[in-house]
C-alpha cells in the first residue's frame, strides 16, 4: 500500500478504535475546535485527491500540506487582514482564513490543481495558495526568498501609520506574516532576511512581522539537525522566540496567539517555531522510505495531526463516529467536486497565458504637485541654478526631490543614501528634506533592500529602492525575476510589485574597480518578462525618463529598472572645456514615454547606441551620421527604432555590452528581420572589466566607432 492509503486507514483505525494520543484541549472551545478540525479534514481530502487527480491526468500537483495542519490554528489566531506570505504547504492557514471570511476554498484549490482557467488565483498557471480578499499574496517559493518582503511589509504598515499613502490596503494595528520550512531557513534570503529583521528591531523601527518556522525535520531527502532550528532562531537579537507543538491544535494556536499578540502590541517582530511532520513524502513521485527508514516514516504518521485534534475534541464531548464523519464527508465532498471540476476548461494559448504578466493600472490620485513656495523652500539654493546646465548627477537629485516632493507616497531605501548622500551623491540632501522615514539607509543586504521595496508596494508606497552597482544586483536579482516581476502572473493581475530600481552601473569608469564596480551585463534584465528596462545618455534625459518611469509604477504599476551611467553622472564636456555633455533642468511636466528614441542629425549612416555610446558616438563626430539613442533597453523599442532609421542606408549598432547576450543582438535581429541588409555591430568584448590603465580596452572606443563605420560604409 503507498504512504496515503497507510495515513488514510491508520485514521479510520485509531479513531475508531479511540487509540489516540494524550492531548490537553485548552483555550478553544468545542465549537471552535470543531471548525477547526473540519478545516484540516478539507485540507487532508484536498491531498488525497490531488494525488487521484493526477493519476488520472486530470491534476498538476501533488505537494501537500499533510502533516501540517496545526497552520489552521495559526490563522485563527491571527485577523484575515493581517498579510501572509505562505509556506507552499499552509493549505490548511489558507481554508481556515477563508472561513473567516465565510469562504469555502474547496473549489477553488481544486481549480488550481487542474490549471483550470477559472482559478481564481492564477487563472491556470500555478497552483498557488493565494488569493487578494484573505491578503495573502500568491508565491510559489520553496527557498523563503518571500521573506525579505514579508519584512518590507512589516516596514510598510508601521511607515503608514505616519504617511498613509492613498492606495494603502493593510490596517494601520495589522502585522505581516510569514511561513517557511526548517529547510529553507538554511537558505541565504531567509538568513538575510532575518537578520535584517533584527537589525531593523534593535534600532527601534516599528516592525510588526511575525516570522513562523515550520520544523517538520526534513528537506525532500535531507534531515535538519537535531535542535537545529531552535539554536538558530532563539537567541536572535531583535527577535522574540515562542514556541509550539504544531501537531498539537491547541499548543498551536496558544503558541502563535502569544506571539501573534505580542507582535500586534508591541509593533515589535517575533519568530514562532513550530514543530510538525511531514506526511506522505515530499510529494507525489517521492517515495520517503527510499531514503528513510520505515520506523522513522512510521514514527511521524503515529503524530498525524488529525489524531491529535480527535483526541482533544472526544476529551470535549465529541463521539468517534462523529469525527469519522466530518473526515469521510469532507473526502466524499472533495471528490465529487473534482469529478466536476475535471471538466472545467483548462488555462489554454500563449495570449492567455500571457495575458497576465502587465499588470492592470494601479490606483493613484492625480496632483498638481507642490506650491511655489514649498517648493522653492525645499530647493532653496539650488533653484536658483536650474537654468544652469548641469552635470547628470545633480539633475537626477533634482528630479528625486521634485518627485517626492509631488508624490508623498514615494519612497528611497538603500545602502548610504541617506547621510552620505549615495556613492556618488546622486541622493544629498533629501535625506534633510524628507527625513529618514522616506529616505531609509538600509543594511548592506541586496535582496533585503529589494524586498523591502517589494513589501513596501502591497501597501500602497511607491518604492524607489538603489543598489549601489550594477555587479551588487547579481546576488539578489532573484527578488526581481522570481518575486516581483512573477507576481501579476502568479495573480492573475491581482497583486503587482511596481517599483523605479536605481541601479548605478556599466563601465568607463577610469582606472577604478575593475569589474566588480564596472558590470556592463544587462542580460539578466533584459531576459525578465514585462520588465522596463530605461538607460540614459545625458541629464536632461535621465530626469524624463525617470519621471516616466515614476509614473509607469504609480499610475500603471510596472516594475522600472533604471540604470545610471556612472561615468557620465560627472561628465561636463564632450570635448575639453566646451561644457556640452551638460543639460539644463527640465520642467517637472517635461518626459519621454516609454519606447520614444531620441534621434539626432540627418545622414545615410545611422548609428543606433544608449548610454556611453551616445556620449563616444558624440565625441567620434562620424561624418553623414544620424544618432539614434535607444533609451529604453527592454522592452527595445522596435517600432520607434525603424521610423528612426528610415531612409539610411547603412544601420551601426554600438553596444557597450558585451557581444554574448548584449543589447546589440535584439536590435540587429529586429533591423534584419524588417529587411536591413547593410548592417554591423561594434560591441563590446566578451570579457569582465579591469582595473587600472585597461579600464577600456575591451569596450567600444571614439576611434573604434569611427573605424566601424568606415568599414560598414566601404564594405560591399
Amino acid at each position: 500500500m503507498d504512504r496515503v492509503s497507510i495515513v488514510h486507514d491508520n485514521f479510520l483505525a485509531r479513531v475508531a478504535a479511540r487509540d489516540l494520543p494524550e492531548v490537553k484541549p485548552q483555550g478553544l472551545n468545542a465549537d471552535a475546535s470543531r471548525a477547526l478540525f473540519e478545516h484540516q479534514c478539507l485540507t487532508r481530502a484536498l491531498d488525497i485527491v490531488s494525488r487521484e487527480m493526477q493519476k488520472a491526468g486530470q491534476g498538476f500537483y501533488t505537494i501537500g500540506s499533510s502533516g501540517h495542519e496545526g497552520m489552521a490554528a495559526v490563522a485563527h489566531a491571527l485577523r484575515p487582514d493581517d498579510i501572509a506570505f505562505l509556506h507552499y504547504r499552509d493549505g490548511a492557514f489558507q481554508v481556515a482564513r477563508a472561513a473567516q471570511r465565510g469562504q469555502d476554498m474547496c473549489r477553488d484549490m481544486l481549480l488550481s490543481y487542474a490549471c483550470a482557467a477559472d482559478d481564481p488565483t492564477s487563472g491556470g498557471r500555478h497552483k498557488v495558495l493565494g488569493s487578494r480578499d484573505l491578503f495573502i499574496p500568491p508565491q510559489t517559493s520553496t527557498i523563503a526568498s518571500h521573506l525579505p518582503k514579508a519584512l518590507g511589509a512589516a516596514y510598510g504598515i508601521g511607515l503608514a501609520r505616519r504617511n498613509r499613502p492613498d492606495a494603502a490596503i493593510l490596517p494601520s494595528d495589522g502585522i505581516a506574516v510569514a511561513s517557511f520550512g526548517d529547510a529553507s531557513l538554511n537558505h541565504s534570503t531567509a538568513q538575510g532576511a532575518i537578520n535584517a529583521t533584527g537589525w531593523t528591531s534593535v534600532q527601534g523601527v516599528p516592525l510588526p512581522l511575525l516570522l513562523i518556522c515550520e520544523d517538520n525535520g526534513i528537506g525532500i531527502s535531507t534531515k535538519t539537525p537535531a535542535g537545529w532550528v531552535a539554536a538558530s532562531l532563539a537567541h536572535r537579537p531583535g527577535l522574540t522566540y515562542f514556541a509550539g507543538d504544531g501537531c498539537d491544535l491547541w499548543d498551536a494556536y496558544r503558541a502563535a496567539s502569544a506571539a501573534a499578540s505580542f507582535v500586534r502590541t508591541h509593533r515589535k517582530p517575533a519568530v514562532l517555531h513550530l514543530r510538525t511532520v511531514r506526511l506522505y513524502g515530499h510529494a507525489g513521485a517521492d517515495v520517503a522510505t527510499s531514503y528513510l527508514p520505515r520506523a522513522e516514516v512510521e514514527a511521524d504518521e503515529a503524530n498525524d495531526p488529525l489524531l491529535h485534534t480527535a483526541a482533544g475534541l472526544i476529551g470535549q464531548g465529541e463521539t468517534p463516529d462523529t469525527l469519522l464523519a466530518i473526515y469521510e464527508s469532507a473526502l466524499a465532498r472533495t471528490r465529487a467536486e473534482a469529478a466536476d471540476v475535471a471538466q472545467a476548461a483548462p488555462l489554454s494559448g500563449a495570449d492567455a497565458v500571457m495575458a497576465a504578466i502587465i499588470p492592470p493600472e494601479r490606483t493613484h490620485t492625480q496632483t498638481n504637485g507642490p506650491d511655489a513656495d514649498t517648493r522653492a523652500q525645499t530647493f532653496g539654493s539650488d533653484l536658483a541654478q536650474m537654468d544652469t546646465p548641469q552635470p547628470m548627477s545633480r539633475l537626477i537629485n533634482w528630479a528625486l526631490t521634485d518627485l517626492m516632493l509631488t508624490h508623498p507616497e514615494t519612497v528611497i531605501m538603500g545602502e548610504d543614501v541617506g547621510r552620505k548622500g549615495g556613492v556618488y551623491g546622486v541622493t544629498q540632501k533629501l535625506l534633510g528634506r524628507f527625513g529618514p522615514s522616506r529616505v531609509i539607509d538600509t543594511l548592506l543586504d541586496e535582496q533585503s533592500i529589494l524586498g523591502l521595496a517589494i513589501g513596501m508596494a502591497h501597501n500602497g508606497f511607491v518604492p524607489m529602492p538603489e543598489i549601489q552597482f550594477l555587479a551588487y544586483l547579481h546576488n539578489a536579482e532573484d527578488q526581481i525575476r522570481g518575486e516581483a516581476a512573477t507576481l501579476p502572473f502568479f495573480s492573475n493581475g491581482q497583486w503587482a510589485n511596481p517599483m523605479v530600481l536605481r541601479i548605478a552601473g556599466l563601465g568607463y569608469q577610469k582606472g577604478f574597480g575593475g569589474h566588480f564596480h564596472n558590470d556592463n551585463a544587462l542580460a539578466v534584465l533584459r531576459d525578465i518578462p514585462a520588465l522596463i528596462l530605461a538607460c540614459p545618455s545625458d541629464g536632461a534625459e535621465a530626469v524624463k525618463m525617470l519621471r516616466e518611469c515614476h509614473r509607469l509604477a504609480r499610475e500603471e504599476n510596472r516594475l522600472c529598472v533604471f540604470v545610471e551611467p556612472i561615468a557620465l553622472y560627472s561628465m561636463r564636456d564632450v570635448h575639453p572645456g566646451d561644457g556640452a555633455w551638460m543639460r539644463t533642468y527640465p520642467a517637472p511636466d517635461q518626459r519621454i514615454a516609454l519606447g520614444e528614441v531620441g534621434v539626432e542629425g540627418e545622414g545615410d549612416l545611422a548609428i543606433v547606441t544608449f548610454a556611453n555610446g551616445r556620449y563616444l558616438a558624440a565625441q567620434a563626430q562620424v561624418p553623414n551620421a544620424r544618432l539614434i539613442d535607444l533609451r529604453w533597453l527592454a522592452p527595445l523599442p522596435i517600432d520607434s527604432l525603424l521610423r528612426a532609421v528610415k531612409g539610411c542606408k547603412h544601420i551601426l549598432v554600438v553596444d557597450e555590452t558585451r557581444r554574448s547576450g548584449g543589447v546589440a543582438e535584439g536590435v540587429m535581429t529586429a533591423l534584419f528581420e524588417a529587411g536591413h541588409r547593410q548592417i554591423a555591430r561594434y560591441t563590446a568584448d566578451d570579457s569582465f572589466i579591469a582595473t587600472g590603465r585597461a579600464y577600456a580596452d575591451t569596450l567600444p572606443s571614439e576611434a573604434g566607432i569611427r573605424m566601424a563605420a568606415a568599414e560598414l560604409i566601404s564594405a560591399k
